[in-house]
């Protein structure tokens, strides 16, 4: 909905039409703490090492077995098994997956269509094969390859079988436990991020400390005791309705007037005052960031993909999505599906408010992961969801790199959260249904990714117990849950030994998501262990195992504790 044009005309006024109006334009922290939240910084550093997140939400639940895929287990490449007959990722005949060492990247080679399916005269140009990731076992999905740059360059980390105990199948359940950090509680109503930005002891003095860009506010930042942003769009963000800058001077005037006005003490002063000062300080900052399609100028820094020019950063028309315009309108140069020209948009917008601003946290979401029917393999519904995914790690890291200002690519994390994985074996509609274990794609300079003190950059997806204390288990599909694999150790289960190996199969985890947050809370954000014990309470329980890993003890799974990326 537009925001309603309004002048500032008196107090009275200002305050009837600006509480009315604070929700459905979703500026919620212009009211910015009740004053009984108010609490001296005692620890940590979260809000003043510079150091930020930036979270996109993939909602319907990404199949992380179409995303890093264990190329190399017998339940996912054994004929005789045919998980998935028709979604399934090929190899390429002539690579060895086995190989340990850098990730193959495509996009060194694209001398042709950005995305498209190869042609025989194409060889490796444009790939369509399972991208060998070098640890060995897992592969990328090819609509992934923008991420294989990343990957080398040890910025990016995968972390595979993310889940949570007693998972649920329900998208609304899931998706609220895994923004309130209490797995099957739903009456937890604030958010894990929330929780992190009133431990900073800064949400009441900034006027911008968490902000989402999407249709409403998502839990992860949503609390009772302190208001943060969400903008639904802020190219038609202009709370004051003025459209010259004589009269934006003039209301701007009459907000800073107002706040002298002698309020008694029994009204509440403090948070009157409060209110039109964040009010003041928010409109100025959004009148400083240019959120426009003409504003959006960002471009790679190297003729991407092997093409002629560099592509724009955050495609939101056909002339800037990859190369399109300078191949005479090809579609097969495009380098995301036209439909995300919104995401993009939101995207753009949630980077540049990090990167101009003092915010902490900020983020976007997409959908369309609930993927039941016609899933794809190689090309299709799935591998376009997954070209925005790799399209938006590449971009970012490049923004936060060229265009540096108060975020740069080194203290900048970059984290995805999808509420569950999908079935090991896909279903009679070529899709698959809901699961377990899925995998969390974090990105950022600070990681210890390929060749910065992690071996091959991969969690959770290899057979080798040298690198995975809890490895894969690949082997031949029985009744036995020792040598029925991985795939199907979560569901269908008969007896503690036994499965039921006709079942679809789901992935058992290996990693809490808790645990993955938790990490980048403490060592990226600056929480202490207190805080953290605070922000996601189940730290306070070592039953659970979240630290440093062990058998849970809500459902008795062995699991790693945190993944060790920072």
């Amino acid at each position: 909905m537009q925001p309603k044009s309004f002048n500032i005309l008196s107090r009275r006024a200002f305050l009837s039409q600006s509480f009315k109006t604070s929700m459905a334009i979703a500026l919620a922290t212009l009211t910015d703490i009740p004053l009984v939240m108010k609490r001296a910084l005692a620890e940590g550093s979260i809000g003043l090492n510079g150091k930020k997140i930036l979270f996109i939400w993939l909602r319907g639940a990404n199949d992380g077995l179409n995303s890093v895929i264990p190329i190399q287990d017998y339940a996912y490449t054994d004929p005789g098994v045919a998980l998935r007959p028709g979604i399934g990722i090929q190899k390429e005949a002539s690579v060895d997956y086995s190989a340990r060492g850098s990730c193959f990247d495509p996009t060194q080679f694209s001398s042709a269509a950005t995305m498209a399916p190869r042609t025989a005269s194409e060889n490796t140009y444009s790939y369509d094969r399972a991208i060998r990731l070098g640890n060995g076992f897992a592969a990328l999905h090819p609509s992934l390859k923008f991420l294989a740059p990343i990957y080398n360059a040890g910025d990016l980390a995968l972390i595979h079988r993310v889940a949570y105990p007693r998972q649920s199948r329900s998208h609304f359940d899931s998706q609220n436990y895994w923004e309130n950090g209490n797995p099957n509680n739903n009456l937890s109503k604030d958010g894990i991020f929330y929780r992190a930005i009133i431990e900073s002891g800064l949400a009441n003095t900034s006027p911008l400390t968490g902000i989402s860009i999407q249709s409403s506010l998502p839990l992860i930042l949503r609390g009772s005791a302190a208001a943060m942003t969400n903008l639904t769009s802020p190219t038609r963000y202009d709370l004051l309705g003025v459209p010259t800058p004589a009269g934006d001077a003039k209301a701007f005037n009459s907000i800073i007037g107002a706040n002298y006005h002698p309020f008694p003490a029994k009204r509440s002063r403090d948070l009157l005052e409060l209110q039109y000062q964040n009010m003041s300080n928010t409109l100025r900052i959004f009148a400083d960031i240019d959120f426009s399609d003409a504003g959006n100028t960002f471009r790679d820094n190297v003729n991407t993909d092997g093409d002629s020019a560099p592509y724009y950063l955050f495609p939101d028309s056909n002339a800037k999505n990859g190369g399109y315009a300078f191949n005479g309108n090809n579609v097969n140069k495009y380098v995301v599906p036209t439909s995300q020209y919104g995401f993009f948009r939101n995207l753009k917008a949630a980077a540049m408010i990090l990167n101009k601003t003092d915010a902490i946290i900020a983020g976007t979401e997409f959908g369309g992961f609930d993927t039941h029917q016609n899933q794809g393999g190689a090309t299709g519904q799935h591998a376009n969801l997954q070209r925005v995914i790799g399209w938006s790690m590449y971009a970012l890291r490049k923004y936060f790199t060229a265009y540096a200002d108060k975020a740069t690519w080194e203290n900048t994390i970059v984290v995805t959260l999808s509420e569950f994985g999908r079935t090991s074996r896909e279903n009679s509609d070529a899709g698959t249904d809901h699961a377990e274990g899925a995998v969390m794609f974090v990105a950022g300079g600070g990681l210890k990714g390929y060749g910065k003190g992690n071996a091959y950059g991969v969690f959770g997806c290899s057979d080798d117990p040298l690198i995975e204390p809890i490895p894969w288990k690949s082997g031949p599909r029985t009744t036995s849950a020792a040598t029925c694999g991985t795939m199907f150790a979560a569901g269908f289960r008969e007896s503690a030994t036994t499965v039921n190996p006709t079942s679809a199969g789901y992935l058992r985890r290996s990693f809490d998501y808790r645990s993955v947050l938790g990490e980048i809370i403490r060592k990226h954000l600056g929480a202490t262990q207190n805080q953290l014990n605070r922000i996601i309470p189940a730290y306070a329980n070592p039953a659970e195992c979240l630290l440093t890993g062990g058998v849970s003890s809500v459902d008795e799974v062995l699991i790693r504790g945190e993944p060790g990326i920072l």
